[in-house]
C-alpha cells in the first residue's frame, strides 16, 4: 500500500513510513529542503539543525487540517493525501533564513581560509537565505584546534553540533571516544577527542561533516577544491568497498573522499587505508572523471566534450540569405 503526498504542488507516491525529506528527494530538484544534520546513511539522525523545516498545509485525507507549526521534514513521516509547501510557502523561506542566520551566530565567516569553501551546506545555505547583517552583538566562540590523531584536524569554532561525526564513530567503528559535551551555548564536541581516534574507518567524520570543522590534515592549506580534477577510481580492498573520489593537481593525487551523491552523502564509506595510505595513480583503477553539477564552484574549468551541431554552418547561412532575400524582395 502506497501512500500519496503532494510537495509544492507536485505528487508522488510512497511507501509508507517515509519521511517529508525523502518522498522530495524522489522527486528532485528545488523541492528537496536542506539538510544539514540528516544523513541518509546512518540511523537516528535528523531532527538537529532545522534547516529542513516545511509548512504541512494538509495533514491526510482522513484528517485535513494543517499542522500548526512548521516541521521537522527529515523526522515526519507522510500521510496518505497529506501537502506539503517548501518553497512555494513565504513562511518556510522566512523561517529558514532565521535557522542560518541562527546558524551564523558562532560559525566564523572564514571561507577564504577554509578547506571546505566549495563544498560546505552551510556556505549555500548563507548564499540563498543568509541576511546581510546579523542582529548578534556579542563575541563568538572561539575554540583552539585540535589534532584527532595524525591525520584529522578539528576545528570547533566551525562546529554546528550536527552529530554526525558522533553518529559515525557510534555505527561505524567498534568504540568512540568523543561526543557532545555541556548545553546551550556552550556545547561543543570533545572530552576523550584529545587522545587519537585510532581505527579503520575514523577518517568517514571528515566526509560526513557538513562545515569545515573536520578537516583532512593530509590536504589542508594545500588546494582550493575548484583548482582541482575528481576522478572516480577503485582497488580492491578487503576493509571497505574500495570505490573512492580521487583529487588531482596535475599528476599529484592531493586527497581521496568517499564517492558522494546528490546531496552531498557518502555513497560507501572508506577505511583509512584508502583514504590516507594511497594516494599514488598506480594503486587505483581509474573509472573515469567525477560528474559534477555545473551548479557547483567545484565545475569551474572542468569541461566536457560536447558533439558538434548536426545541421552544417553553410547550411544555416544559405536559409538565412533566403530569408533576406525574400524580405528585401518583398520591399
Amino acid at each position: 500500500m502506497s501512500m500519496k503526498v503532494t510537495i509544492d504542488g507536485i505528487a508522488i507516491d510512497v511507501e509508507p513510513g517515509t519521511t517529508i525529506l525523502n518522498a522530495a528527494r524522489q522527486i528532485g530538484g528545488d523541492v528537496v529542503p536542506p539538510a544539514m544534520c540528516y544523513y541518509s546513511k546512518l540511523k537516528d539522525t535528523g531532527g538537529k539543525c532545522r534547516t529542513c523545516l516545511v509548512k504541512v498545509s494538509k495533514g491526510s485525507e482522513k484528517d485535513p487540517r494543517p499542522m500548526p507549526k512548521l516541521v521537522a521534514s527529515c523526522r515526519t513521516t507522510v500521510m496518505d493525501g497529506m501537502e506539503v509547501q517548501n518553497i512555494t510557502s513565504p513562511e518556510v523561506i522566512e523561517a529558514r533564513k532565521g535557522i542560518v542566520e541562527m546558524l551564523l551566530i558562532n560559525h566564523p565567516l572564514d571561507c577564504p581560509i577554509c578547506d571546505q569553501a566549495g563544498e560546505c551546506d552551510l556556505q549555500n545555505l548563507g548564499f540563498e537565505h543568509g541576511a546581510v547583517k546579523t542582529r548578534y552583538e556579542f563575541d563568538r566562540r572561539t575554540f583552539d584546534r585540535i589534532d584527532i590523531g595524525d591525520k584529522i584536524q578539528i576545528h570547533m569554532t566551525r562546529c554546528i553540533l550536527c552529530y554526525r561525526c558522533v553518529f559515525v564513530a557510534d555505527q561505524l567503528t567498534d568504540h568512540r571516544i568523543h561526543g557532545i559535551l555541556d548545553r546551550g551555548d556552550r556545547s561543543e564536541i570533545s572530552t576523550y577527542i584529545h587522545h587519537a581516534i585510532d581505527n579503520d574507518f575514523s577518517g568517514n567524520v571528515i566526509d560526513v561533516c557538513p562545515v569545515g570543522a573536520l578537516t583532512d590534515k593530509t590536504f589542508r592549506f594545500k588546494n582550493r577544491v575548484w583548482f582541482t580534477n575528481a576522478v572516480e577510481a577503485h582497488r580492491d580492498c578487503d576493509k571497505c568497498c574500495g570505490k573512492v573520489t580521487l583529487w588531482y593537481k596535475g599528476d599529484e593525487v592531493l586527497r581521496v573522499t568517499a564517492r558522494k551523491d546528490q546531496y552531498g552523502e557518502a555513497e560507501e564509506f572508506i577505511c583509512n587505508i584508502c583514504r590516507f595510505d594511497t594516494k599514488f595513480t598506480g594503486d587505483w583503477v581509474i573509472d573515469g572523471p567525477r560528474k559534477v553539477s555545473n551548479k557547483s564552484v567545484i565545475s569551474s574549468n572542468h569541461y566536457e566534450f560536447r558533439p558538434l551541431p548536426v545541421v552544417k554552418i553553410n547550411h544555416v547561412l544559405q536559409e538565412a540569405n533566403k530569408e533576406q532575400f525574400e524580405r528585401d524582395t518583398r520591399l
